[in-house]
This record gives C-alpha cells, structure tokens and sequence, in this order.
C-alpha cells in the first residue's frame, strides 16, 4: 500500500456480498478506508451489509444472466472508476436443475455469471490498472474435467450423473483457469487476477447439500473446526487491498497468504483457451 490514502483507496466491487465471506471481506475493505461497492442476491441481507459499511447496494440474482447484464450496466452508469473486482458470489447446489438461461445452475453461478460480470466490466477495470479477485476452492482438485467435456459444460449436452460436489469441483476449477487466462489475454493490458482458497468457512453455502459435505456443514464437529468468515476473507482483502504486480503476482493460486499447488489441469492452457471460448459463446 502507498502512504497516500488517496492513492491508495479502492472502488471495490464485492459479489456475494449479503452473508459469509463476502460481508466480511466488504466490512474489512471498508475499515480500510476503500469504497466499497456490495452486491448481493438476498435484498434484506444485502441491504443489512451494505448499511453497516456505508456503501451501495446492488441486487443481482447470478441464476439469471440478465440480471447479471443489468447489474453491470448499473456499475458502469454509477461508477467512473472500478479498481477491483471480488468475485465471490457462488453455491453449491444439491440437485442438477437448469437455469432459465438452459444451463446447469452450479456451473452459471459459480462460473460463467462471474465471467460475464468480468467481461463487461473489463474496460472500466483496465482503465484503472485493477484486477479481479475470485474465489475458488480447494474442491477444483476433485475435478477431472477434459477438454471435450469443457465443451459441454453446463449445458444439457452433459449428460455425466449429477454430483453435487463434482459440479462444483469443475465450476472451481473453472474459476482457476478463468484466471490464467484472464492473465494471459489482459495481463499485459494493465489487468492483473488471482484465484483464492478461503479454506473450509462456517457459512451457509453448502448447508443444503445431501452429500457428506453438506452433512460435515451442518453438524456440531464441523462448526468447531471451520474458519470463522472473517478468517476465510483475509486473502480476499489482502489481494484486493494489495498493489498487483507490488505486493502479489497476477495469475495465481492463493491459500493461507501463499501461492498455493493446483490440480494439473488448472495449468492446461488449452483447456483454459477451450473455456474462455465455450463461456463467451454462452454469454453471447
């Protein structure tokens, strides 16, 4: 950080913002002097989050991506300078259900609702050096995702059985090949990107699922052992406090403040360029 707080303060944009570690990370932005921007599904909870820290409020459901073309024309219109983008909004879904868009609900809201938010916001966040932040998870080790399946996903094409936690290891993979080749193509440009594992966090997100992951979420063993969200948002606000290309590298993996093994095909270029293409002939 510079020692001129006017320099260094940020126009931050949080997805996912209304509860977890997305209002912990626009709680800590804020305390740090950023204006930070909220962004949320759920109005009350939105609303909550975003009167605590002073900031706007945006509502966006990302199962829909008209609402995801709406929030970015709302950004754009209120907002002359984005610095960074937080892409943090996600689930996981207990059953294969397809969304008014006729794609699988995991893989849009985890995925591709982000990369069209990106997508639309990209101008803004060149023009001010920014970058973009998702959140991934360690769960992208479980995906053993192909190339001729990338070209597939998500769409009624795919035909594999549906597993609650194999679709959102490959939506998490996705998020880490979305950002080597957002590096890649922009990097170069003045964009900088990071993926981050927030570790295993005490929130709602996964509470639904029938498996034994969702099972650990809700019992007693696992609300012991699971990181508090302000714990799991610490490499979200480091990231999108930091100074791109200073204080941390563009195009890498994060957990526990270090750059961090991923599964091999994360680092398969041509799977990354086969996803950023299949993703831009979704969003049109």
């Amino acid at each position: 950080m510079t020692d001129d707080p006017q320099q260094s303060r940020r126009t931050i944009v949080v997805t996912g913002a209304s509860d977890g570690i997305g209002a912990a990370a626009a709680r800590a932005l804020a305390g740090e002097g950023h204006e930070v921007v909220v962004v949320g599904r759920n109005p009350e909870r939105t609303h909550r989050v975003a009167a605590e820290v002073g900031a706007p409020a945006y509502l966006a459901d990302f199962a829909h991506l008209d609402q995801v073309r709406e929030l970015a024309a709302r950004l754009l219109a209120a907002h002359p300078r984005i610095d960074v983008l937080l892409n943090n909004a996600g689930g996981l879904f207990p059953e294969r259900v397809m969304t008014d868009d006729g794609l699988e609900t995991t893989f849009q809201v985890d995925h591709l609702a982000p990369f069209l938010l990106t997508q639309l916001l990209r101008d803004r966040l060149l023009a001010a050096g920014g970058a973009v932040v998702t959140t991934s998870s360690t769960a992208h080790h479980r995906s053993r995702l192909t190339a001729e399946q990338v070209g597939v996903l998500g769409g009624p094409a795919d035909t594999r059985r549906y597993v609650p936690f194999r679709a959102y290891g490959d939506a998490k993979l996705a998020n880490i090949l979305f950002t080597r080749e957002l590096h890649r193509r922009y990097h170069r440009a003045g964009l900088s990107s990071a993926a981050v594992h927030p570790g295993g966090v005490a929130t709602s997100f996964a509470g639904t699922s029938p498996d034994a992951f969702g099972w650990f979420y809700r019992s007693a063993l696992g609300k012991r052992v699971l990181r508090t969200p302000e714990e799991g948002a610490r490499d979200l606000v480091r990231l999108a406090s930091g100074r791109p290309g200073v204080d941390w590298p563009s195009g890498q993996y994060w957990a526990d403040g270090r750059i961090t093994r991923v599964n091999r095909r994360a680092d398969d270029p041509e799977l990354a360029r086969i996803l950023w293409e299949r993703s831009e002939q979704l969003v049109g």
